[in-house]
């Protein structure tokens, strides 16, 4: 999660809405992103859209089986989806989302074998976010 929050901190730098994910298979990472709405004006850049993608590139395959995504903030409905069509096996998230998170629509969403663990490092996730909306305002 740690790596997760380095990549938010990216996003944040860059004024971006401060998520970042990473995705480990076995010990290694093999896809990060961080969120790129704003840099590429396309709403689809979520930092898990993003490493997904490389993700999938590194492992040669879209699926991601035996893999996990640490994410800083609950996956969104789009993510959760995306997540759900990578097969992946295991989501870890900080910062749950009551607006906007998958959870709002439910597991459902997810594929059924996934295993969903939230709350790592709750504070500092939330805390990110927390000081990007005050610096909005």
């Amino acid at each position: 999660m740690r790596l997760a929050i380095i990549e938010a901190q990216k996003a944040f730098d860059s004024d971006e809405v401060p998520v970042g994910a990473v995705i480990v298979a076995g010990d290694r990472v093999v896809g990060r992103g961080h969120n790129l709405v704003e840099t590429l004006t396309d709403v689809t850049a979520h930092a898990e859209m993003q490493a997904i993608t490389a993700a999938a590139s590194a492992l040669g395959g879209k699926y991601l089986q035996d893999c996990t995504i640490y994410v800083t903030v609950e996956p969104c409905v789009m993510c959760a989806g995306a997540l759900a069509w990578s097969q992946i096996s295991r989501i870890v998230y900080g910062a749950s989302d009551p607006k906007r998170g998958y959870n709002r629509f439910g597991k459902v969403l997810l594929h059924p074998r996934t295993e969903v663990v939230s709350g790592v490092l709750e504070s500092e996730c939330e805390k990110l976010m927390t000081d990007f909306f005050a610096k909005l305002r």
